[in-house]
């Protein structure tokens, strides 16, 4: 068995088989092995396809032990559940007065005082009639648990997630769709990316489109010592930034230094003065971040510059907007020396050309028109880099005018990728409306919410309105183009009517690793019955030490009132708290749940409850740190002995938090109490509680969510533009798009490669 392909074969609810297709005999019977396999299976919430199902007879049953092996560590059924309260859902009725009459009873000395209490492992001394002791499992004040246990509820679920069957040939189909996606790859999509290329070799004839891919695939080839074939990825000088920084940092965007360090010196503050060590994160982040190269790796960057495709004066206008950061890898790679050899005279010309500043940048001629008001330059110098114009296109309608600017992009239109023509139509509403607040997500975890354009001021509502309608109009009419000229021989189509409720995936960049689906951002998930469970779980790996992580959640009425509940509020209208955990065991882990009462929570008139998880400790959210909510249309157990609330089989959605995660807190989901429906977001924000995350960022991105166009949408667009007819039954289409199609992000963004 593969470990890694299974892993990867599960994210698209699916079981990889070293098996060919055509060896498997639809007729045999299940084996007694193949029997008890599939029952572990619907312990853990999943099912079979009859294909799967037969084709496991042929699989020997120390490879299905392998299998469950996988799995059942994927779903953490053997880390540590267990929570820091026994039958949290009976409330101990702590309350702050236990803590500070436990905090004076230890300052005085405790039993040596006098007092009449408990000493507990950790240290602590419990005095009487504070803490009930008895239903803890670790110390209540400090939140050291001291139970643990790998005991999980199993089989409650009331609905199975079927897996298929994946065979070498998906696999590398998967393999070839992450490479040429033209959308950036989430971090799930990341991770299995560099997982299959440790399986398989490079396709001769793919088409990497994004950069982002490709600085994985160049840093495999260096690893196997292919710098010739590395260099061929080099079109430009910042892709050669782009993979130096990518082996430095392991983020394959370029984040300048200042940004990395401002960013860990606020990850590590504290609310808490005498805990805030920022000063010294942002130290250490300098220190880390100095360049420093041996000799081979600084002749292969040489040879890497000396070989670009582009004259020194362009090469030195793609180099200007980082100019700092060259500068300093200059001298570190030594590219001045190397440029004196033999051989090297591009790279000779290029250095003499950026260090003498020779050169203009198209960026401040097209600034410079604009400032001057001068439309017809402006507009001119704009067409020529149809993606640059794409990106300024509402600013400059605001500028210009609608009108001229339009018809200027529409001359343009079709030389857009479609990820940026849809961009456009799904952000042009929230854009034009001055009451309706921006969200930027860049990758450093923090959420800005954005004030409306200065110009939107000077129009009417009615000319903002007018400006939406022209680009909506833009951006289909340049979809339907596309559409059409593509050569299909398909004449029927099956759109499945879950993809209505599905977001197209272009601007909402994940963050986190899901391990057990591969859902789109925004996608909907229906509540089965009248409770929803929250569970987090960290310290998977790590030794016992002090490491803070908190799940907590906001209940919002619609007069604009809100509710907490979280460490400091375990209880609360229509939410129950496990309680607070601030170490971790060794090795395997803790949790924290939250149960919300869907009946409690209508009765108040609750209109959304928002799920987050942050680092109440110093830095970001721990790595491998596991949160999600369970759901199912029958009563989910609660262990009155141990408070362990966790059943595999009922989790409905669940991400990882990845090495390289850069947030303090997460929001994770939102659950619309009237529709009964949970959305999945991801919103990094850099809070140690809830509290103080942006509520305005967190509408605007549901927002924009709902705004967005839908997967059914842009199949209908299809169907229409190729004159397809949509057909009810998936054996009757000629193309058909169901879930499992949309389960792979990668194939949805096929759609897009035109």
């Amino acid at each position: 068995m593969n470990k890694q392909l299974t892993k990867v074969a599960l994210r698209y609810r699916a079981i990889y088989l070293d098996i060919h297709r055509d060896e498997i005999n639809m007729e045999s019977e299940a084996t007694a092995p193949v029997l008890a396999f599939v029952k572990s299976l619907g312990e853990n919430g999943f099912c079979v396809s009859e294909e799967l199902l037969h084709a496991l007879n042929a699989v020997p049953s120390n490879t299905l032990m392998e299998i469950t092996g996988c799995i059942n560590n994927v779903m953490g059924v053997k880390l540590n559940w267990v929570p820091l309260v026994k039958g949290w859902n009976n409330p101990t009725g702590e309350s702050r007065m236990d803590h500070f009459v436990t905090l004076l009873a230890n300052l005085f000395g405790g039993k040596d005082a006098g007092i009449k209490g408990t000493n507990l492992p950790c240290g602590h001394f419990i005095p009487e009639n504070t803490f009930p002791i008895e239903r803890y499992n670790g110390c209540p004040f400090c939140g050291t648990p001291f139970e643990t246990s790998d005991f999980v509820y199993t089989g409650q679920g009331s609905k199975m997630k079927e897996l298929r069957l994946f065979t070498d040939q998906e696999m590398q189909n998967l393999f070839i769709s992450l490479l040429s996606s033209s959308t950036p790859l989430e971090a799930t999509q990341k991770d299995a990316l560099e997982q299959l290329l440790n399986e398989y070799p490079l396709p001769a004839d793919v088409n990497i489109p994004m950069k982002e891919t490709t600085m994985f695939v160049i840093k495999k080839l260096v690893e196997q010592g292919k710098d010739d074939e590395a260099s061929e990825f080099m079109k430009t000088p910042t892709d050669v930034l782009r993979y130096l920084w990518f082996e430095k940092t392991g983020y394959a965007q370029i984040i300048e230094p200042k940004t990395l360090i401002a960013n860990a010196n606020r990850k590590y503050s504290h609310m808490c003065k005498s805990l805030d060590i920022g000063a010294e994160a942002a130290k250490s982040m300098k220190a880390k971040l100095m360049l420093k190269y041996d000799r081979k790796v600084c002749l292969r960057v040489a040879k890497w510059m000396n070989a670009i495709p582009m004259t020194a004066m362009q090469a030195a206008e793609n180099m200007h907007p980082k100019r700092g950061m060259w500068v300093r890898f200059i001298r570190a790679l030594r590219l001045g020396e190397y440029s004196r050899k033999r051989g090297m005279e591009h790279l000779a010309e290029i250095m003499d050309v950026f260090y003498k500043q020779n050169y203009t940048t198209w960026q401040g001629v097209v600034d410079k028109a604009r400032l001057e008001n001068n439309a017809d330059e402006t507009l001119s110098l704009l067409k020529k880099r149809p993606g640059l114009f794409a990106r300024c296109l509402f600013a400059t309608m605001l500028r210009f005018g609608s009108d001229k600017v339009l018809a200027a992009f529409d001359e343009v239109a079709d030389h857009l990728p479609m990820r940026l023509l849809l961009s456009l139509g799904n952000a042009a509403e929230i854009y034009f409306d001055p009451t309706t607040p921006r969200v930027a997500r860049p990758i450093t975890g923090v959420t800005h919410s954005l004030e409306p354009h200065k110009l939107l001021f000077l129009y009417d509502e009615q000319a903002r309105k007018k400006m939406v309608e022209a680009v909506n109009d833009i951006y289909r009419n340049a979809v339907e183009r596309h559409f059409s000229a593509q050569k299909t021989d398909a004449q029927t189509i099956f759109i499945d009517p879950t993809l209505y409720q599905i977001p197209v995936s272009v601007g909402d960049r994940s963050t986190t690793i899901q391990d057990t689906s591969c859902a789109l951002m925004g996608t909907r998930f229906p509540v089965e019955g009248d409770a929803v469970r929250l569970f987090l779980q960290w310290g998977k790996g790590l030794p016992a030490q002090m490491l803070d992580m908190d799940l907590s959640c906001r209940i919002a009425y619609p007069n604009g009132d809100t509710e907490y509940c979280y460490y400091g509020n375990l209880t609360c209208v229509g939410a129950k708290h496990s309680g607070d955990i601030q170490s971790i065991p060794n090795m395997v882990g803790t949790a924290e749940y939250i149960e919300l009462s869907l009946p409690e929570l209508e009765k108040a008139g609750a209109q959304y409850v928002t799920f987050a998880c942050n680092a109440y400790s110093c830095g970001e959210l721990s790595p491998n740190l596991v949160v999600g909510w369970m759901d199912s249309a029958n009563p989910m157990k609660l262990s009155e002995e141990s408070g362990v609330a966790y059943d595999p089989s009922c989790v409905q959605h669940m991400v990882r938090i990845s090495e390289g995660n850069l947030s303090k807190g997460l929001v994770f989901g939102v659950l619309d109490v009237a529709k009964r429906e949970i959305i999945w977001l991801e919103m990094a924000f850099t809070s140690q509680i809830i509290h103080n995350a942006d509520s305005n960022s967190i509408n605007a991105i549901l927002r924009r969510l709902e705004e967005k166009l839908s997967v059914g949408e842009f199949l209908e667009m299809k169907a229409k533009a190729q004159n397809l007819k949509r057909v009810e039954v998936v054996a009757d289409a000629d193309e058909a798009y169901t879930y499992e199609w949309a389960l792979n992000p990668a194939d949805v963004s096929k759609l897009l490669n035109i």
